[in-house]
């Protein structure tokens, strides 16, 4: 791996750690490190749709994250017009105020 601030022995430990790991603590790893991406990227989205609710925020976040294609088959034509519908009527804030 070029550019890495990872020295070569230590690269060597990590990826041994992460082979002696079980799936399931694999799993978990990429659950948190999920999660707090998530985290990350909520409040962007509120500070952009100031007005919206926690549900909606979570739609837009779905629609973000997986892109318009996947959002529509993992939540239907129904909801995907829907909230098609709540963004249309919540108009993202880009004036950059706080």
């Amino acid at each position: 791996m070029k550019n890495s601030d990872t020295s070569p022995e230590v690269r060597r430990v990590q990826i041994d750690l992460y082979r002696r790991m079980s799936p399931a603590r694999k799993f978990e790893l990429i659950r948190q490190a999920y999660q707090f991406c998530q985290t990350l990227a909520v409040p962007g989205i509120r500070m952009r749709y100031r007005n919206a609710t926690e549900e909606e925020v979570r739609g837009i976040w779905a629609r973000e994250h997986l892109g318009k294609d996947l959002h529509n088959k993992v939540y239907g034509d129904k909801v995907s017009q829907q909230a098609r519908e709540e963004a249309n009527g919540l108009k993202a804030d880009t004036s950059g105020k706080q």
